[in-house]
């Protein structure tokens, strides 16, 4: 839901494409499948995952601020914000 508001109130002319594209920054959890267990309930993503490093978000943080990448780098700045509401809820 975040991400279809995200493109309609700071993307208006393209925010359906800027949507899917947000959508799509939710292919990251695809470095889950590095992991053993792949699945843990108990375990906080940020920072454990490669594409869940904090190297990695500083990298989508800067995305963010270049015009070409900055939908690209808000979805994934979107997505580890889902993340680390999860972690927080542990």
């Amino acid at each position: 839901m975040l991400p279809v508001l995200v493109s309609i109130i700071f993307f208006k002319p393209k925010w359906l494409m800027a949507t899917l594209i947000m959508w799509a920054c939710f292919a990251i959890d695809l470095d889950h499948l590095l992991a053993t267990p792949m699945f843990d309930p108990t375990r906080c993503s940020i920072n454990f995952h490669p594409l869940h490093s904090y190297y990695a978000i500083a990298v989508y943080a800067a995305l963010s601020f270049w015009k070409p990448s900055r939908i690209l780098g808000i979805g994934l700045l979107i997505h580890i914000l889902a993340d680390s509401v999860d972690c927080l809820m542990m």
